[in-house]
């Protein structure tokens, strides 16, 4: 274990003096529109462009990323958090590049909030500094722990699907995290074509521009297909853009990576404070 820790030290090693960890929160109205998948290539794209990507399975009440990932997990952040093991003991690296972090399917997590816990946890978070994203696949819905974790972000996503219901709940999410965020992104998945994730986006983004007013900068960062692939992938746990990389869907996926890191750089140029790993869970923490 500690030979795994030394590791990732030095795998996670930061390449810059002034180095910033992208956190990008994804999250959705309703279960079961592919959130989770989502996360999970998103980061597995962003690794394979030879970014130090950190997957945090932040759904309390129904972590997956195990399995979606075919990985086996022993202990998770609320371990840490008890002082049963380090932050380095939990992470998996899944591939070069890529590691997850393993989040707790309870709500018993919630429940650490000691000062001393807090101090030893930020002192140990240091090693991941060096990742230059942290992508958060949060729960679904409107909950108050899940707006902790969109607030402490640096960009929220929303996934939805071209059902009613779906929309109708991704609009919900859209409208109460405009409370926190002045910005969200948008992913339509299981889409039949361009057009319709363009129409349905557009649909959302009227009647939040007559609900919430111009404050509120919704953007369309892409879609995603329906496609066989991806739920032949989902069903033997892998990742359909290891699978299938030159499918539709994995070339889509690309364009919302592609999207998302030019979104991303562009904010670092406005702001030239850094940020870390470290750093997150101390905005996060602060609002337990």
């Amino acid at each position: 274990m500690e030979n795994q820790a030394n590791k990732l030290k030095s795998l996670v090693k930061p390449n810059l003096d002034n180095h910033v960890t992208h956190v990008v929160a994804i999250t959705s109205g309703k279960g079961g529109v592919g959130k989770s998948t989502v996360s999970a290539n998103m980061a597995n794209i962003l690794s394979n462009h030879g970014y130090k990507v950190g997957l945090l399975d932040a759904d309390i009440g129904l972590a997956n990323l195990d399995v979606i990932l075919n990985v086996r997990i022993q202990k998770t952040l609320l371990h840490v958090l008890k002082g049963e093991c380090s932050l380095e003991d939990i992470i998996i690296p899944i591939k070069s590049n890529l590691f997850l972090i393993p989040g707790e399917s309870g709500d018993e997590i919630l429940k650490y909030n000691d000062q001393f816990i807090y101090e030893r946890f930020f002192e140990e978070a240091k090693s991941l500094d060096g990742l230059d994203f942290l992508i958060i696949d949060t729960g679904a819905g409107i909950g108050e722990t899940i707006q902790i974790f969109l607030e402490a972000a640096d960009e929220v996503i929303i996934v939805t699907v071209p059902d009613p219901a779906a929309i109708t709940d991704a609009y919900a999410t859209i409208k109460v995290t405009s409370k926190i965020k002045d910005s969200l992104q948008m992913i339509l998945n299981m889409t039949r074509n361009e057009k319709e994730a363009e129409l349905i986006f557009e649909k959302i983004k009227k009647v939040a521009r007559q609900n919430i007013g111009p404050r509120l900068e919704l953007n369309l960062l892409g879609k995603l297909p329906e496609d066989k692939g991806v739920s032949r992938s989902i069903k033997q746990r892998t990742l359909f853009t290891n699978d299938s990389p030159n499918s539709t869907a994995s070339m889509d996926m690309k364009k919302i990576v592609n999207n998302l890191v030019y979104r991303l750089e562009r904010k670092v140029l406005d702001d030239k404070s850094s940020r870390s790993f470290g750093g997150f869970f101390k905005r996060l923490m602060e609002q337990f």
